[in-house]
């Protein structure tokens, strides 16, 4: 079992979920295309279950999240999957702040009248 990571690289993904957002860590095999990684690994025929790690689920009921070393989930649940460094824009508190900064800017400069 030792050898198997060592064909393998770990990538931090987000899974969506109907019921459930998902981040952990999938392995995936280092000698496939790098465009296709995850494409080949959900699209393995003998495998039904997705292994997670460092899995943090999220429930889009905005319960407290849990936490799981390690977690299986079904294929057929899953409605996406990105990975995490692909993410251009994380909607924090700040990024909220500076929307609405932006907004009223905007709405002042469009009241303006030129010269």
């Amino acid at each position: 079992m030792a050898g198997k990571h060592q064909d393998t690289i770990p990538i931090e993904v987000c899974i969506l979920t109907k019921e459930h957002n998902i981040k952990g860590t999938v392995h995936v095999s280092k000698y496939t295309n790098t465009n296709r990684e995850l494409t080949d690994l959900l699209n393995d025929r003998e495998k039904r279950f997705l292994a997670v790690t460092n899995a943090e689920i999220m429930g889009k009921d905005s319960s407290a999240p849990r936490r799981y070393d390690f977690l299986e989930v079904h294929i057929d649940a899953i409605v996406m999957v990105h990975p995490s460094n692909q993410v251009l824009f994380k909607e924090t508190s700040k990024a909220q702040e500076d929307i609405m900064r932006f907004r009223e800017l905007r709405n002042k400069l469009s009241q303006t009248k030129p010269f």
